[in-house]
């Protein structure tokens, strides 16, 4: 015949299973995750940068682009007053530019000899150069050198003016200068270095041109100056938008020769444009600082997925707890089902010997008649209190039990249930004591289940020779407090939650015989059905206190 496993079956292979895979996959998301995380850091750090370079060449920018043009202003007629006064502006405002070299010249068709290019009849001639710097003392310095300490034309000198006779040369008499052309004639770029050839008016270059071309004019001289600056790019101001991002940002010449023991994590780097094209930028960071960065960025997502994991755990945990509580509850109701079995067994027994024993007696004296019927009366009584209790609990549970509320005289109420105890244990001692005034309003019936049950626990788990049990009944200002102390065998304090739980049972030689575990869940639930309150004290080995409290408001 087949086998049936009665066990609650718990299936904990599924859950073990359930949890191997969230944890799984918290180990691969977290994986994933910080993958992610270094990834977005370093194209971070790569396209950042740009922000930082634009804010690091602006200042420059504005130099060559706004202020630079401003000398037009003065439409080629600067003298070396103004000079000073322009470079000082310059050289304090723009710590990139580190001097400033200032050239009056003299364009004039009359023969000349002198420092100076000559281009037909145009003579273009150096009438003084003048260098400007700041010195440590962050004083401006004149240096004025006279034709005899200047040696051979500068280069500087001479690719300006080659620009500009050129132009004059190759252009048509009727001169038009576009933007680009403005660009290519009077701006001079190299590496370190730019030169400004003050843009004179179209009316001046047609003059120029006609000095060059056409002989036996009068002999015509003309002012014009040329500014040449001297450009450090290291001294560009740098500001660090992004410092999570990069630990050193710093200006190096495009060919470094510089060799470091401690190469950085990460390094990028963009050359620097015009007169700062021998330099760049470079942007570097060391391991342990980007380290740092990642795991800040990275902390609020682990932290994220920490908390969907322990969410997902407290899932596994909830189906495990549920798991052994159904489990408990299996067991319970079985070991319910069994004892009920046997509480109703035991009186039915009886009940059924009784009567068969009655059935097959010819003759039946009145002592036996009145045992047989007093066997038959306790046993109802068993099943009837038994079926009482049930059905009060179902009713409880269902909200349809009824309160039949009446006032009571506790002190004749617990005498009567006193008296009618002795007569059931007569090996029993119960004391009473006393001090209520007032008539207790309650559920006469559900307060004596309350009382008998109370009782009949005392007298059950009470060893032979300590059957005793105190009822004290006393009354203060807003409740009745009643105690039932007995001398039993005590009740262990790691049970005080359980033993008013339906079906629990504490495991003793006195539980051997049977029981459903109804008995002080019934108690509580009716109490506080009555708006009372249960307690309980114990000590193993020295007896038990229950204490039921009741308003004394109606």
């Amino acid at each position: 015949m087949r086998q049936y496993n009665l066990r609650y079956r718990k299936n904990w292979g599924l859950l073990i299973a359930f949890s191997l895979l969230v944890t799984i996959l918290f180990a691969v998301a977290v994986y994933f995750a910080r993958i992610m995380t270094i990834n977005f850091v370093e194209t971070e750090f790569n396209n950042k940068k740009v922000e930082i370079f634009d804010e690091s060449i602006q200042q420059f920018n504005e130099f060559f682009t706004e202020k630079i043009p401003e000398i037009s202003y003065y439409q080629g007629y600067i003298d070396s007053v103004q000079a000073t006064d322009i470079s000082n502006v310059f050289l304090r405002k723009y710590p990139f530019v580190s001097d400033i070299t200032f050239y009056d010249i003299l364009l004039t068709n009359k023969d000349s000899i002198g420092e100076g290019l000559k281009a037909k009849n145009l003579n273009v001639l150096v009438k003084s150069k003048i260098r400007y710097a700041l010195n440590k003392e962050y004083k401006l310095t004149r240096d004025m050198q006279s034709a005899d300490k200047r040696g051979k034309i500068s280069e500087d000198f001479n690719n300006m003016m080659l620009k500009l006779l050129s132009y004059l040369d190759r252009s048509p008499d009727s001169l038009h200068l576009a933007d680009l052309d403005y660009y290519k004639v009077f701006y001079g770029v190299q590496p370190g270095k730019v030169s400004y050839l003050n843009i004179p008016r179209t009316s001046d270059l047609i003059l120029y041109q006609d000095l060059m071309n056409r002989d036996h004019l009068p002999i015509m001289t003309y002012n014009h100056d040329l500014f040449v600056f001297d450009i450090d790019p290291r001294k560009l101001r740098i500001t660090n938008k992004y410092p999570d991002l990069y630990e050193n940002i710093s200006i190096r010449p495009v060919v470094d020769q510089t060799v470091s023991d401690h190469a950085p994590y990460l390094t990028t780097e963009l050359p620097l444009p015009g007169a700062l094209s021998e330099f760049k930028l470079q942007f570097d960071s060391s391991n342990h600082f980007i380290s740092n960065n990642i795991n800040k960025r990275f902390f609020p997502v682990i932290s994220g997925l920490v908390f969907i994991y322990l969410i997902l755990l407290a899932f596994v945990y909830m189906i495990y707890r549920n798991a052994m509580i159904n489990s408990r509850l299996y067991q319970l109701q079985y070991d319910f089902i069994n004892n009920l079995t046997h509480e109703f067994k035991t009186p039915v027994s009886v009940i059924k010997i009784a009567g068969n024993n009655i059935r097959s007696a010819d003759n039946i004296s009145d002592g036996e008649r009145e045992m047989y019927g007093r066997i038959l009366d306790q046993e109802a009584d068993k099943l009837n209190n038994l079926m009482n209790k049930l059905l009060s609990f179902a009713q409880i549970e269902n909200k349809s039990l009824k309160f039949n509320g009446e006032y009571i005289a506790i002190n004749e109420f617990c005498q009567r249930l006193i008296d009618a105890t002795k007569l059931k244990y007569p090996d029993f001692k119960v004391e009473f004591s006393t001090n209520a005034t007032q008539e207790m309003f309650a559920d006469p019936v559900l307060l004596n289940s309350v009382f008998q049950n109370l009782i009949d626990n005392a007298y059950k788990y009470s060893p032979p020779d300590r059957k005793v049990l105190d009822i004290k009944v006393e009354q203060n200002k807003k409740n009745f407090v009643i105690e039932f102390k007995d001398q039993g065998i005590g009740i262990d304090k790691k049970e005080f939650n359980s033993i008013f739980k339906k079906f629990y049972r504490v495991k003793n030689q006195f539980n051997q015989q049977g029981s459903i575990g109804l008995g002080l869940a019934f108690c509580k639930e009716i109490t506080e059905f009555m708006r009372g309150e249960i307690k309980v004290e114990s000590q193993i080995g020295k007896g038990t206190v229950f204490t039921l409290i009741f308003p004394l408001d109606k």
